[in-house]
């Protein structure tokens, strides 16, 4: 393995062990394990994939179905998990935002360096 490869993994097992990451893994098996919320994510999805199906084809779907598909997203987007989940998910994108920033700060001060690294 290449030594840059090493080196992403290496971070990618050190993202694996935040409490932002942790949290959001937590926060997904309660979502999965809530049968509830797990049924209203199906049905939502699958009126989802109707809807796309449609516009797709250059059809207006009907207003039964766009009404049906904001009445499921508002019940789903209100549940507690749901809301646990995605404020989880925010703390874990903040931290491969800063993590992101980093890298590229690095990028650009190696691109900078005279100093040529073996690869």
């Amino acid at each position: 393995m290449a030594k840059i490869e090493e080196m992403a993994l290496e971070l990618g097992q050190a993202l694996g062990r935040t409490d932002e990451y942790k949290a959001l893994k937590r926060a997904a098996d309660a979502v999965d394990d809530d049968r509830e919320l797990a049924e209203l994510k199906t049905e939502l999805q699958k009126l989802e994939a109707e809807l796309m199906t449609e516009l797709r084809a250059g059809r207006e779907p009907a207003d039964e179905k766009k009404e049906k598909y904001e009445e499921l997203a508002g019940k789903l987007q209100s549940r507690p998990g749901y809301q646990s989940l995605v404020a989880a998910q925010s703390n874990f994108d903040k931290v491969l935002q800063r993590v992101n920033e980093t890298i590229s700060r690095g990028i650009q001060e190696g691109g900078e360096s005279r100093i040529i690294m073996p690869s």
